[in-house]
């Protein structure tokens, strides 16, 4: 367990996520601003799991966690750090299950998230990548204190980076 809230486990991911991985990464209304084509079939999840996250586990010591509700015990989505080797710095990324937008969910785990980043990290520093469009994803970052810093390219995408201080 990396984090609690009253609502939520932050988590590793473990092998007997690839199902969740594999629904939030398929789904078009999720993907909507997300830069990556839709997972076809179960072992795409399996391949992001194995040779992404727990890639980024062993070789920075972090890496995207699962988001999981304590009510259900069930995997929501994942919010966490992922180092971007294109940008030099740590993101915060976050993606979750629509029926649970609306509901503080992203607040609540990115709040958790955030201060571990210095901690767990070694980071004074956090992005978020947000392509234009995403108000909600807008409207966290700025709950959150991030500011917009600039406009860059990611995976051949326009995104607005969004910064905060740790």
């Amino acid at each position: 367990m990396v984090a609690t809230t009253d609502r939520l486990i932050l988590r590793h991911f473990t092998d007997n996520d690839v199902a969740a991985l594999y629904e939030m990464n398929r789904d078009p209304q999720i993907l909507e601003y997300i830069p990556a084509a839709p997972f076809q079939q179960l072992s795409d999840a399996e391949r992001v799991l194995q040779d992404v996250i727990y890639a980024d586990y062993q070789q920075y010591g972090y890496g995207r966690w699962a988001v999981e509700f304590k009510a259900s015990s069930q995997v929501i989505g994942f919010c966490g750090p992922k180092y971007l080797p294109e940008f030099g710095r740590v993101e915060l990324g976050y993606r979750y299950f629509p029926q649970y937008w609306g509901m503080g969910i992203g607040y609540e785990a990115a709040s958790a998230a955030l201060p571990l980043f210095k901690e767990r990290c070694g980071v004074d520093e956090a992005i978020a990548l947000i392509l234009p469009g995403n108000r909600a994803s807008v409207a966290l970052a700025n709950k959150l204190g991030m500011q917009i810093l600039s406009r860059g390219k990611f995976l051949g995408h326009e995104v607005d980076l969004f910064h905060i201080w740790l």
